[in-house]
C-alpha cells in the first residue's frame, strides 16, 4: 500500500510547524556584515594599488619571478641555480 500526503504551505509556515528556529535576521546581520567587508576590500582593487602590490618598485623582485617561472616551465629547480 502507498499513501501520498501533499501538505501546501510556505517555507516559514513549515519552519513554524517543525519548530525550526527563524535564521533571517541573523542571515541580515551576517549579509550586512559581508556586503561592508566587501565594500573595504574594494578600495584595494584601483589600478594604482593592484599594480604596485603585482609589481614592486625594484627589478629585482620581478627577475626572480621570472626566473621561478622559467624554472618551472624548464624542469628545473631555480633555487639551486646561481644567480
Amino acid at each position: 500500500m502507498k499513501v501520498t500526503i501533499n501538505v501546501e504551505c510556505t517555507p516559514e509556515e513549515a519552519r513554524a510547524f517543525f519548530g525550526a528556529p527563524d535564521v533571517a535576521p541573523l542571515q541580515d546581520a551576517v549579509l550586512g556584515q559581508m556586503k561592508t567587508q566587501m565594500q573595504k576590500a574594494a578600495t584595494a582593487l584601483d589600478p594604482e594599488t593592484m599594480m604596485k602590490t603585482l609589481f614592486p618598485v625594484n627589478s629585482e623582485g620581478f627577475a626572480d619571478l621570472q626566473k621561478a617561472f622559467w624554472g618551472q616551465f624548464m624542469g628545473t629547480d631555480p633555487s639551486k641555480t646561481s644567480k
